[in-house]
């Protein structure tokens, strides 16, 4: 099986590929959880707060991956 992956670091962004790797199964999850909290303010259950933090965290991996 191959490791196919869909991403690059930002350029300037230093990181071991170990890492990297790792950093980005933290941003895929990120951006799975940011899917659900759209889905969920749809339907008016979701506190804004956590909508905040995931964009603040989706912010951040934006920061150090290009999609």
């Amino acid at each position: 099986m191959t490791d196919k992956k869909n991403w690059h670091l930002q350029p300037g962004v230093a990181m071991s590929p170990e890492a990297a790797n790792e950093v980005a199964k933290i941003a895929c999850a990120l951006k799975s959880l940011s899917a659900y909290t759209t889905f969920a303010l749809e339907r008016e259950d979701c506190p804004e707060d956590l909508q905040q933090i995931v964009d603040e965290g989706l912010e951040a991996m934006a920061r150090v991956f290009v999609w």
